[in-house]
Order: structure tokens, then sequence, then C-alpha cells
């Protein structure tokens, strides 16, 4: 997909512009709540800081699982508080190789926000090409105007999700241990939903952090089972790095929907299915 991410070359000539896009840090990762600090401690110049436990998701509830989405006006209301306007570019990134900003660029994409974009290798291909970083807190030049509204890329419930691992391909973006029921760190149950198959978001990735080449990303997903007209779909612990999943598959050419509740909610429902065991074998 063309506009989905931007090198740090690039970056670093959009920020130099009268015009710089909005640049949304969004240091976070299971088990480190100390993201605000992070960012404080270093960040790219002129980026201000997401929070994805309270701005990039609502208050977690087993039934929703453990980041549902926002309100479109909670999301509205935290983008213009990041400058976010109607005609701005949008520039996500992370230290984590985009395993959360991904979280960011789905929401507003499912928002509206057309012109979103992942640092491509985050914080790490931004510090190793030698560029430089700022400490502290930052605001946007100016308040955000943008309007949201809902649906604008496709979603999942539990009812879908199930269906879809009969009908198309359900994708597991968890860790195969995680797919497999061997470990669940986190969860109610382990294991993962019936018909789903193990493909751990960590498979995207270069070594370095960047996503592999649209064609690598294509072969993986082609062996994978999806083909040309696949109804295809993606779930994680909580909703979170299936965005990046979804990314991926955007590269690859294949448009996929996100199941937000993801195992953290289907697990806490005693009355659905879990299977357990190692991926699904394609025939």
């Amino acid at each position: 997909m063309a506009g989905l991410l931007v090198t740090v070359d690039a970056l670093a000539d959009m920020l130099d512009r009268d015009a710089p896009p909005i640049l949304l840090d969004v240091r976070w990762a299971l088990g480190d709540t100390e993201g605000r600090k992070h960012y404080l401690d270093k960040h790219i110049p002129g980026a201000v800081f997401v929070d994805l436990e309270t701005e990039l998701a609502a208050h977690g509830e087993p039934a929703l699982g453990r980041h549902p989405l926002p309100t479109v006006a909670d999301l509205q209301n935290a983008a213009r508080h990041w400058g976010i306007r109607s005609d701005t570019q949008v520039v996500a990134y992370d230290a984590s190789a985009n395993l959360a900003a991904a979280r960011a660029w789905w929401l507003l994409r499912w928002a509206g926000v057309a012109e979103v974009a992942l640092l491509d290798g985050g914080l790490d291909a931004w510090t190793s090409a030698g560029y430089a970083t700022r400490a502290g807190d930052e605001q946007p030049r100016s308040p955000g105007d943008v309007v949201l509204s809902a649906g604008h890329l496709p979603t999942l419930t539990a009812d879908d999700a199930a269906g879809l691992a009969d009908r198309g391909v359900l994708l597991d973006a968890r860790a195969a241990e995680r797919y497999s029921g061997d470990i669940e760190p986190i969860d109610p149950r382990a294991g993962h939903i019936p018909g789903a198959r193990s493909a751990p978001t960590s498979e995207n990735l270069e070594h370095d952090g960047r996503f592999l080449p649209a064609e690598a990303l294509r072969r993986r997903f082609t062996a994978l089972g999806v083909g040309p007209d696949t109804a295809v779909g993606v779930y994680c612990g909580s909703g979170v790095t299936a965005a990046h999943q979804v990314a991926a598959l955007a590269l690859a050419g294949v448009d996929a929907a996100l199941y937000p509740g993801s195992w953290s909610q289907w697990s806490s429902d005693p009355n659905l299915p879990v299977a357990v065991g190692p991926s699904t074998v394609l025939p």
C-alpha cells in the first residue's frame, strides 16, 4: 500500500517543511507502564506523546477485552489534542518495531483519517541513522480540528471471527506458544479460536524492526492460505498487535478485518470453544 510506510530520511525531510506532519510517539509495550517516561527521556523532535491505554482504548472489561475501541468522541478529542487537522499528514512510531504505533495507524484510519503512515523501523531506525532526539514534553503547534467517524476499516465480532475461521482465513497474530496453548501469561484461558491459523506478528519484520518487503509479505500470507479473493481477519491478545498484522497484509495488497476484542474477549466467555495444539496444517 503506497503511503503506509515512511522512511527515516523521508521523515527528516518532512519535518523540515513549513507544514510538517503530526508526529505521534506511541511508546507502549505489554508489561511496561513507563511509556511517557521513555518519551520524556528521548523522542523524535516535534513528536507528541500518545497514551495507548487511555487514548487508543476504552476501559477494558472482560466482556469487551483488554483494549476495546475508544468511542469516536473520545478518539476525536484525543486526536485534536495531538494537533490533527483535517488536512494534515500523520506519522506514528514507537520503540518496538511499530507493534504499538500500528494501533494508532489503524484506529485513525478506521475513524476516517486517510493520511496516516508508520515510521518504518521506528525510533531505533531514526537513531541508527544518526538523527537527533529531544528530551522533555512537547505540544502541537496548534489545536486540531479533525472530525472523525467510525467504520472506515472493517472489524469483526466474536461471531464474525468464528464464521471467518470456517469460510475464510482467520490469523492469530500472537506468539506461536500462546496460539498452541503452551503458555498464557495474561488471559483467562490458553489456546486459540478454533480454525484460526498461527501467524506471529514478529514474522512480518526484518531483523532490524522494519517491515519485510511487500513481495516477501505476499509469500508469507500466501503460505498461510491467503489468496486474491480470500476473506481475511486478524486477532491477537487484545487488538493491538493485530493492527500491525493488518498493516502487513495491506503492504502485501490484502485487505483484512480486525477483531478488536481478540483473545482477551474470546477467552473470557466460557461459552466459546477453545482449541489447543500446533498451527492448522493447510491442505
